[in-house]
């Protein structure tokens, strides 16, 4: 019998709202764009992490997001880095980067390619972002789906946890196209290992029900 997994923490950002575990924060003011509320964010969560601004859009979103969802939890203190994976899904890939670097060079005339721009050009470059500012070095997925699919996204955090490789995931879907954007994030971890560590109460099951009510906000 397949050893369950239980979600232990989780972060949701979206236009209107953001969502830490179950304390929910609303947000009142109109932003003209994606730009405006990210950098907001920032610095209302008085992260410190200068490399923050070179980002693109989809690393800052999911950059935040794991920010929030670690910020007042001890989940990584629990693992080996080693031990922690990642899984993370959208829709677009890295499209809204790519569009930003295709506007360098498409004009022959006046012509500039951005490298700062071209090393964002992949999706799992957010991972790294991720990676780097935690210090985690396990197993890592980026997968890109039509829409968010739940099973896909517990498919590939049992690939890494079944086979030993990892203890804990952090996973979901982050998303960004223009000033569309979302972001759902789960930690997720073995539930006899938290048995070990005395913490296993209260937590949700890690399927694909709860992570439909999660992507809904029910």
């Amino acid at each position: 019998m397949k050893e369950p997994y239980l979600i232990t923490g989780w972060c949701i950002i979206r236009k209107d709202r953001i969502v830490r575990n179950d304390k929910v924060e609303s947000v009142t003011e109109n932003f003209v764009n994606f730009a405006a509320f990210i950098k907001a964010l920032y610095k209302k969560e008085t992260v410190s992490y200068p490399k923050f601004y070179k980002m693109d859009n989809l690393s800052k979103l999911g950059f935040l997001a794991a920010e929030l969802l670690f910020k007042e939890n001890t989940f990584l203190d629990r693992y080996d880095r080693k031990e922690i994976g990642i899984v993370i899904m959208n829709s677009s890939s890295s499209l809204d980067t790519d569009l930003a670097y295709n506007e360098t060079i498409k004009d022959r005339s006046n012509y500039f390619p951005s490298p700062s721009v071209f090393v964002y050009t992949l999706p799992n470059i957010l991972i790294g972002e991720i990676c780097i500012r935690n210090k985690i070095n396990g197993e890592n997925a980026f997968l890109v789906s039509e829409k968010f699919d739940p099973e896909r996204i517990i498919d590939g955090v049992e690939l890494i946890m079944d086979k030993e490789r990892a203890q804990a995931c952090l996973c979901g879907w982050v998303e960004v196209l223009a000033d569309r954007f979302e972001a759902l994030l789960f930690f997720v971890g073995k539930e006899n290992r938290l048995k070990e560590q005395g913490v296993q109460d209260g937590f949700v099951p890690f399927t694909s029900e709860h992570l439909v009510n999660f992507y809904e906000n029910k």
